[in-house]
């Protein structure tokens, strides 16, 4: 930059020779040495206009002017009878950038990064702009562990004073990190630090976490997660002293050391609250999960502090301030709390604001809210309203604000921002099933059509036991009060008789059932469904003999008008992804009179979800169903119970657990029995480096179950243990497990791999 003030000094001196004694009056302007720029540019930077007199200032401030713009290395001017002549020398400009030896980045990533540092093709060159994007490069190959990467840049004069631009780069070998180690730990070993850690050294996964590479952001979130643990374990004085990062000079190996102080290990002596008290003071020291003699934790103080703020919230306080003060005794090593409350001023909200939703009706969005407009600001329903609302699943993301409305310190917005993702689909697909072989389906289906948030469904699904041509509908707030109104018919197949265990028989079932579902509660509704069908039952010369006598004496096909009751209770924080929360099924069904069966079935399934951690839940699922006839006649088999496979008893063939029969060409069948009972415990946690996918999660099971034809036998379950991927992919759900029969006994039909792919209806 000195030389360049020097040069425009330089020509100010010359401008003040040529015109020290008097100006003249500017007659004409003339531009000489372009090439490349524009006369008309030069005169629209150009300070001085024909007519204007020229005098020593207006000389210096024009050749500033010139320069400024970047586009010249040198300004002249010069006077010729009354026109001032301006010399300019262009830069020359950038023609072209080449990148040779990159393998680490993509090229067109690297003159990204180049272009964000002030070059690239077309623009004026300068070599200052040229040392700043070599600077550029290197930064981004030392992001990357790279600490000895080489770059070599020339520069190629060009015709019509432009430049070719070559980078040739050695990238050389990525630095690892050798050796984390820590100093003045005595209560926790290096490794039991190192754990906690994401930085590590070189291990089997670590090529593609890239965690053996050094980060500074990565090192101070890997320091925050060493207080947090010592913090949580009652080290009130733990102390980070100093960090040191040391490189070898061939730039290959990393090494890390942290200097740290314990401190000695603090219990609660006591709890106090202190401030303006606006919900019952015993309240409030139930939320605090601190206990006085225990060892204190920062994450149970953080805690308290976050549940009292939530219960000030629901009576209004939306920006209550708690503040948990110690009072250290470093004697005694103890430490007591005062936690002073604040409750600030009540609010109310005056309006809620809904953005991001170009499809989806306002109306749809605020039905779901149990905030209220003019309600008194509640953090547990603004928390419910925007669970509800993601509950929807017409949008990938759902963000609540409450911002203060200006001039108004008692209330406050709500602003809902939603992104909205497609909730219809036209789908022709394929899957298959180790049970079922080939499945073929199409389907058209919009969960949210017009926006009205209905519900609308097509679906076409083949398979070799399975076929369904099935239609839905469904109103889900037919009523302002969420009573939904719904509507199906459908055509089912079922034919067993490629099941070489189960008892052959085939079904065609056809008929519509009307549905109503009225909520009881928040999280229960109760539905009502009532249904006619028509099955026509298809017997096989390798049936059973009670199936063909069954068809005897009710005829084929056979008339039912089923109703059915339900209660469904949802507690789960997500529908798709899982991680807390329960779910409860209770449903009946019974055949009224009218029709040619007579039977009752009744069924409980249970769902619990509990976080063991950040990324791991356990889930335990119960199942039991019963069944029967009246009036003299018995359970249809075709309405039979039925366990194993995929969704029960994984190791186990589909439907092949239960009572057996020979059939006339001597196999062992399953005939499916009048009860039935299923457990699952099952450990969920995500695919490793894909934790942030909510389509992929994979778990460890121990299954168990059977069918029983009367009384259940807890000796007659089976058991199995294995793991298992579960997938929403967009052709449907995929499952795949393998499992170990855990007690099989002779007969049992056993299958360790099994998998699901493709859309059952």
């Amino acid at each position: 930059m000195s030389f360049r003030y020097l040069l425009v000094f330089v020509c100010f001196f010359y401008a003040a020779n040529v015109w020290a004694s008097s100006g003249f009056v500017v007659q004409d302007i003339r531009v000489e040495g372009i090439q490349r720029t524009e006369a008309g540019t030069v005169f629209s930077y150009l300070p001085i206009k024909v007519g204007d007199m020229l005098d020593d200032a207006k000389a210096a401030a024009a050749i500033k002017s010139l320069y400024a713009t970047g586009f010249f290395k040198d300004v002249k001017l010069k006077s010729r009878q009354g026109v001032l002549i301006v010399q300019v020398e262009e830069r020359p400009v950038v023609a072209n950038i080449a990148i040779n030896g990159a393998k680490e980045f993509e090229p067109d990533k690297l003159k990204e990064g180049l272009k964000q540092a002030g070059l690239s093709e077309s623009r004026v060159f300068s070599r200052t702009l040229l040392d700043r994007a070599e600077q550029e490069l290197k930064r981004q190959y030392i992001s990357m562990g790279k600490y000895s990467v080489k770059i070599t840049t020339t520069t190629t004069p060009l015709e019509r004073n432009r430049v070719g631009i070559n980078f040739d780069i050695d990238e050389g070998r990525t630095a690892r990190i050798r050796r984390i180690s820590f100093v003045g730990n005595e209560m926790f070993g290096d490794d039991d630090l190192r754990g906690l850690f994401v930085l590590r050294t070189p291990g089997l996964i670590t090529w593609f976490t890239k965690n053996d590479q050094y980060s500074k952001q990565k090192l101070s979130a890997d320091l925050e997660t060493l207080r947090s643990y010592y913090l949580d374990r009652g080290y009130l004085e733990f102390s980070i002293d100093s960090t040191q990062v040391s490189i070898t000079p061939n730039m290959q190996d990393i090494y890390i050391m942290i200097n740290i102080s314990e401190g000695a290990q603090f219990t609660v002596s006591d709890i106090k609250l202190a401030g303006e008290y606006v919900v019952p003071e015993e309240e409030l020291y139930s939320l605090i999960q601190l206990d006085p003699g225990a060892v204190f934790a920062r994450e149970k103080l953080t805690e308290s502090v976050k549940l009292i703020t939530d219960r000030l919230g629901d009576e209004g306080y939306a920006f209550a301030n708690i503040n948990a003060a110690p009072e250290l005794d470093k004697e005694n090593q103890q430490a007591g709390f005062t936690f002073f409350v604040d409750p600030g001023r009540r609010v109310y909200v005056r309006r809620i604001n809904i953005s991001g939703n170009d499809r989806t009706r306002d109306e749809v969005i605020r039905r779901e809210f149990r905030q209220m407009e003019g309600g008194w600001h509640s953090t547990s329903k603004i928390n419910l309203s925007r669970q509800r609302v993601d509950r929807l699943a017409f949008f990938s993301s759902v963000n609540i604000e409450t911002p203060p409305v200006p001039d108004a310190p008692d209330q406050v917005d709500i602003n809902v921002s939603v992104v909205e993702r497609p909730t219809g689909a036209i789908m022709f697909g394929a899957g298959f099933s180790d049970q079922q072989g080939l499945i073929l389906n199409a389907s058209v289906s919009q969960n949210n059509i017009f926006g009205t948030g209905n519900f609308l469904s097509l679906n076409v699904n083949t398979g070799s036991i399975n076929k369904v041509i099935s239609a839905s509908f469904t109103n889900p707030y037919f009523t302002v009060d969420g009573v939904s109104l719904g509507m199906d018919v459908f055509r089912r197949s079922l034919n067993t008789n490629r099941l070489s265990r189960v008892s052959a028989f085939r079904t065609t079932t056809t008929g519509a059932t009307a549905r109503l579902g009225i909520p009881i509660a928040e999280n229960d509704i109760i539905s009502f469904g009532l249904g006619a069908e028509q099955t026509d039952i298809g017997i096989f010369e390798d049936s059973l003999p009670r199936n063909k006598s069954f068809v005897e004496e009710f005829g084929n096909p056979t008339n039912n008008f089923p109703v059915t009751v339900s209660w469904a209770r949802d507690r789960r924080d997500s529908a798709i992804y899982t991680t807390s929360g329960t779910t409860h099924r209770l449903f009946g069904e019974v055949s009224v009179p009218g029709g040619d069966l007579n039977y009752f079935k009744i069924s409980y399934a249970q769902k619990t979800f509990f976080p063991l951690s950040r990324h791991l839940t356990l889930l335990l699922n119960t199942e039991i169903g019963a069944g029967g006839g009246y009036d003299g006649r018995s359970l249809p088999f075709f309405k039979n119970f039925f366990a194993g496979g995929n969704n029960s008893v994984r190791g186990f063939n589909l439907n092949s657990l239960g009572p057996r029969e020979l059939s006339s060409t001597g196999r062992s069948l399953a005939l499916g029995g009048s009860k039935r009972v299923v457990g699952n415990l099952e450990i969920l946690f995500p695919v490793p480096f894909m934790q942030d996918d909510r389509s992929l999660r994979f778990s460890t099971f121990i299954d168990g179950g059977s069918v029983f034809a009367s009384k259940i036998e807890l000796d007659d379950m089976r058991y199995s243990a294995g793991v298992a991927l579960s997938w929403i992919s967009p052709m449907g759900p995929l499952k795949v497990s393998l499992a170990k029969p855990l007690n099989d006994k002779e007969g049992d039909n056993l299958q360790v791999f099994q998998f699901q792919f493709g859309q059952q209806f």
